[in-house]
């Protein structure tokens, strides 16, 4: 018996021991300063409109006032196909066509999981299918797609789901055969073959199991938000070198690539922005704290960026009279 509690007793502090050591990894270091960084921003039809805006007026801001290059497009289940079956690409045919004319690379985030609130899109007629009836018009949606812009140039990738491993959201079900179902699907139809990006949490994973799923990782990247499991704002403590080094892993491991699909440029609140006073607003996002997390992400090494929150730099400067965000991102581009 006491030989047993010996060797448990061994483990323990060699898990211990690892821990420590692992932390001490990923918390302390300087990573290299990335050169030639490419920004990019993230665009959402449906959030412009929900902030009040002309979705297409923002969006045309974005590619001539700021010049953007690279643009990172969510496709919304319930716009594309408000009907069953009955497909709707006025609205994404003419964000495309806008983004050719003017040599823009697209990201294009396609599946029923995509970016912005409730992260699953799912229109109303697919709500109260059962599961594998969903995945059938999710595979028949993505087939659509992908066929449709396979052989568009403006799209520089695919990004397959919205963090489909991380419990974030209002969505049904997780599965992870069925998330390899859709990519081998965009992959056998994609004309140009391009890489298919596969996202996870930047604060809350390894990113191992995005890396075996995806040509490249992408991850989000958030400094300052509402924690609404203990209900107050925290600011994630992680240093530059945690994100150099897990990419180090996961070029070590995978010799795939990690760049950020999400660069926190807008609040993140107790409620959905368009709820959310202005000054609750500042409270994680203002021009200070837009400057530090522009500056924290040069320092992390990494080479690729997509910042979350252009539509609201525009609200402010159309809605609020206030310019300035929108000023200091014309920076970059």
């Amino acid at each position: 018996m006491k030989k047993i509690k010996k060797v448990l007793k061994c483990i323990l502090l060699g898990i211990v021991f690892f821990l420590l050591v692992f932390a001490g990894f990923l918390f302390i270091g300087t990573p290299p300063m990335a050169e030639n960084i490419i920004w990019g921003v993230n665009f959402s039809q449906k959030h412009a409109k929900l902030l009040g805006l002309d979705w297409k007026e923002v969006y045309l801001a974005l590619l001539d006032d700021l010049r953007v290059k690279n643009l990172k497009v969510a496709v919304h289940w319930d716009l594309i196909e408000p009907e069953d079956g009955k497909f709707n690409f006025e609205d994404l045919d003419w964000q495309i066509k806008e983004a050719e004319k003017r040599e823009v690379k697209i990201l294009l985030a396609v599946g029923m999981k995509a970016p912005r609130w409730p992260e699953c899109h799912t229109p109303g007629w697919a709500k109260n299918l059962n599961k594998e009836q969903q995945q059938e018009k999710i595979l028949r949606m993505l087939k659509e797609i992908t066929e449709r812009y396979g052989n568009l140039s403006a799209i520089k990738y695919w990004q397959v789901e919205n963090e489909p491993f991380f419990p974030f959201g209002e969505c049904p079900w997780v599965d992870k055969k069925f998330l390899k179902k859709e990519i081998e699907l965009v992959k056998s139809l994609d004309f140009l073959k391009r890489s298919v990006i596969i996202s996870d949490s930047g604060e809350g994973s390894l990113w191992i199991t995005a890396a075996k799923f995806g040509d490249i990782v992408g991850t989000t990247m958030y400094k300052k938000v509402w924690f609404r499991q203990v209900g107050i704002y925290i600011h994630y403590p992680f240093p530059p070198n945690f994100y150099w080094r897990k990419a180090q892993i996961i070029k070590k491991l995978f010799n795939k690539e990690v760049i950020v699909v999400e660069l926190q440029a807008e609040p993140w609140g107790p409620k959905l922005m368009y709820d959310l006073s202005l000054e609750e607003q500042e409270k994680t996002m203002n021009l200070v704290q837009f400057r530090k997390n522009i500056d924290f992400a040069k320092r992390t090494g990494l080479k690729g960026f997509y910042l979350w929150g252009g539509e609201w730099w525009y609200w402010l400067k159309a809605k609020q009279n206030s310019p300035e965000i929108w000023e200091e991102a014309r920076k970059l581009f």
